[in-house]
């Protein structure tokens, strides 16, 4: 699927999207980036996603001396990752980006609240339930946090975290088990995909392959699939150079 022109390219890949954590911390996402030119991540308060800018020695070398013994690190690439045995890998997995080049006209169907640091514990409290994604106290610092909140309480939520120039992600989308069913995702990934293009970027976002219902919930508010991403949790095992 064609979406925009990349504003950068990598060797191995063919367009920024095939790695979106590396050109997010190499651009818009610059001042919560911790690393060099080999690799990045996000400071630990905002998440666990991290990147190597080419998936070699060198660069996974790099990344390791970055993690601390109990440090977890996200990686999310175009291609099949294989980090070498220096590394522990808890899970690996293929997930879907989809993109939203042509948003699909959607009346909102709830009040729509932001949400700031003040609703940080609810924030928090809410993604540990329903586990989205790496969701931590700095998140919210990344973009635009939106929220259904009813008699004071937080019953779903859904934000912007990956971004670089023309492209924004939409992640943390989430709805409280006693209350899933009424198209709160629906209305707040609606209201985001608004702020996105008005601003002028395309909105994607990362789901699970088998999660049949989100996909469909994303399709019919544009979304379309644009290809198959390899995500891999890792850990520091022995140090990377073998010593």
């Amino acid at each position: 699927m064609e979406t925009a022109s990349p504003t950068t390219t990598m060797a191995s890949t063919s367009h920024v999207l095939d790695n979106p954590v590396w050109h997010a911390l190499a651009t818009v996402h610059s001042s919560f980036a911790e690393g060099n030119g080999l690799a990045k991540r996000y400071a630990r308060e905002i998440g666990p996603l991290a990147a190597v800018n080419e998936p070699s020695v060198e660069a996974y070398r790099s990344l390791a001396q970055m993690l601390g013994p109990d440090d977890v690190a996200g990686l999310v690439y175009g291609s099949p990752l294989a980090p070498p045995s220096s590394f522990n890998v808890l899970r690996a997995m293929e997930i879907g980006q989809m993109v939203c080049a042509s948003p699909a006209a959607i009346e909102l169907e709830h009040k729509i609240e932001r949400l700031d640091q003040g609703r940080i514990k609810e924030m928090l409290a809410l993604t540990e339930l329903t586990k989205p994604g790496p969701f931590g106290p700095r998140t919210p610092e990344l973009g635009t946090y939106l929220g259904i909140i009813e008699s004071g309480r937080l019953l779903a939520m859904a934000g912007e975290r990956v971004r670089m120039p023309g492209f924004t992600e939409i992640s943390a989308v989430c709805t409280h088990p006693d209350f899933r069913g009424r198209g709160y995702a629906r209305s707040l990934v609606s209201a985001l995909i608004t702020e996105i293009t008005r601003r002028g970027d395309v909105p994607f976002l990362h789901v699970r392959m088998d999660n049949a219902d989100a996909v469909h919930v994303y399709e019919k508010l544009g979304y379309r699939m644009r290809k198959s991403m390899h995500l891999a949790i890792l850990t520091r095992g022995q140090p990377a150079d073998g010593g």
